[in-house]
């Protein structure tokens, strides 16, 4: 892969792509080097999850690199927050998945994604444990691989119904303590199959048609830039819970797109929802009723109107 950092983005973002992959190489090696490393340093943050040694310092060769690369964009990272102002914002996790690479289970990556304005427009994730990787710009496909030059199209599946499908999530415990685990059940209960792959996999994999479901109740923009893109240019939909495209709602749903409504109605949530709400529950006939009254201009809480 050729390594020229100084040239400058193009419209159509192939350069952008180019210097995503030239990090995420990087970030490998620095990775793959700390991997089930006996001096491996871990800390807990204030939010209690853990941070190594391993995501500072990957997160810092991003950091450098991007400011000789694209010293006039913004850097938003997980561990060190935002950096520089502008319409162009790169937005990393430098370890996506960190519990998995403290305790030596290989399912973690690294996730880079580019935002012009509010759109995702690139977004390179990188599994190196896993030997994979995964990619996308905006209008171009998504794709995996191990370079540019050695990839495959990604595309999701063609099922239709919730009873055929496949669904991945993260934990119990998230769906628990944001009071939705009895819809998220009612999901699993009705999809023919489900699993708990967690974090960036059970979005590739439902880029590469493997899952046709993914979703999790709390995740930041760092989670999930550079996820949106790859999952849209495979064919499927990205949203929050409210059905809200892009990775800034603080939640995720991912499918095919033939099964995002079906998904919503067990588990999505409307603007106005609020804990406590009985009736905001994400059951089939309630969600549906409520959003139908939301998109023509009711408020949730009003009664249906008169059937014409």
């Amino acid at each position: 892969m050729r390594r020229t950092l100084a040239a400058m983005p193009s419209t159509d973002h192939t350069d952008d792509l180019r210097l995503a992959h030239i990090l995420a190489d990087d970030a490998d090696s620095l990775t793959m080097e700390r991997f089930k490393a006996l001096d491996l340093h871990v800390l807990a943050k204030a939010d209690l999850t853990p941070v190594s040694d391993a995501d500072t310092t990957v997160e810092e060769m991003i950091r450098r690199t991007l400011g000789r690369a694209r010293p006039r964009d913004a850097v938003i990272g997980e561990e060190q927050g935002r950096s520089g102002w502008g319409s162009r914002r790169w937005v990393v996790d430098p370890i996506d998945g960190t519990k998995n690479f403290v305790r030596g289970v290989p399912v973690w990556a690294t996730l880079i994604g580019l935002m012009v304005e509010d759109e995702v427009v690139a977004g390179v994730v990188s599994a190196p444990a896993l030997g994979r990787r995964w990619w996308a710009t905006r209008g171009t496909g998504a794709w995996t691989g191990k370079s540019l030059s050695s990839a495959q199209p990604c595309r999701v599946s063609d099922v239709s119904s919730i009873e055929d499908a496949s669904l991945s999530y993260s934990s119990l415990t998230g769906w628990e303590a944001a009071g939705r685990l009895d819809d998220f059940m009612s999901l699993v209960r009705k999809c023919w199959r489900s699993r708990a792959f967690g974090d960036f996999w059970s979005y590739m994999l439902v880029a590469e048609g493997a899952v046709d479901i993914a979703t999790e109740p709390a995740l930041g923009l760092h989670d999930m830039a550079a996820l949106t893109v790859v999952v849209s240019e495979a064919g499927g939909r990205f949203t929050d819970l409210t059905g809200v495209p892009g990775p800034s709602g603080g939640n995720a749903l991912a499918t095919n797109g033939k099964l995002h409504d079906q998904a919503l109605t067990y588990i999505g949530r409307l603007p106005a929802d609020t804990e406590g709400d009985e009736s905001a529950s994400g059951s089939v006939h309630d969600f549906t009723a409520r959003r139908r009254r939301t998109q023509s201009g009711d408020r949730p809480d009003d009664p249906p109107g008169p059937e014409s």
